[in-house]
């Protein structure tokens, strides 16, 4: 005789499954966390900064999918607010950041831009691939697959700025791009936060 039923055999492994996707997503939006924060940095783009902090966001938020894999509907839904908070934050940060900029200007290092918005990319497209299947299975996934797809966006915005910064020859494009950023992070809070919501009133 089997030792669970066929449900909860299916429920392990689907699981399982969830909890390898997010431990490989989350080392690599860790390790890219540093290595764009660095670059941001050295580099003087606000839009490399703030996808930077889009992979650390996005590193919390597979710690905390993590835990709530195995949990019930509520604790899923309660974790997806969480998140959809952290989202919600990293755009305020980078909102603080442009505000300083308009107030002292620079040009950004459009090599630095270019060549870590293409890193970035390669990374977050792997990503996106592994997460591809988990997107509609429940709330804390799909949340997850929100987070990812918005940094493709984000790397692509990043890599279009450093064009225009050297098109141009003024850090404007790279507070352009950030702002975008800024809309498209709010946005994806604003989602996720509802969703959330609507899961936490189901629920109860």
């Amino acid at each position: 005789m089997s030792g669970c039923c066929d449900k909860n055999c299916s429920l392990d492994a689907l699981r399982k499954r969830q909890r390898g996707t997010l431990q490989i997503v989350l080392g690599v939006n860790a390790v890219m966390f540093l290595v764009i924060v660095v670059a941001a940095l050295y580099g003087n783009s606000t839009a490399l900064l703030a996808d930077s902090l889009d992979n650390l966001g996005d590193a919390l938020t597979y710690g905390l999918s993590l835990y709530a894999v195995s949990r019930g509907a509520t604790v899923k839904a309660k974790v997806a607010l969480f998140k959809g908070g952290l989202i919600f934050l990293a755009a305020c940060v980078v909102a603080a950041q442009i505000t300083y900029k308009l107030f002292v200007p620079s040009v950004p290092l459009l090599e630095v831009m270019g060549a870590f918005s293409l890193l970035g990319l390669a990374a977050n497209s792997l990503c996106l691939y592994l997460l591809w299947r988990h997107r509609h299975e429940d709330v804390n996934m799909s949340s997850v697959w929100e987070c990812s797809r918005n940094d493709i966006a984000s790397n692509l915005s990043v890599f279009v700025a450093a064009g225009a910064v050297w098109l141009t020859g003024s850090g404007w494009p790279d507070i352009l791009v950030a702002l975008g950023l800024v809309w498209l992070l709010m946005r994806s809070a604003i989602r996720v936060i509802s969703s959330a919501m609507a899961e936490l009133r189901a629920a109860t």
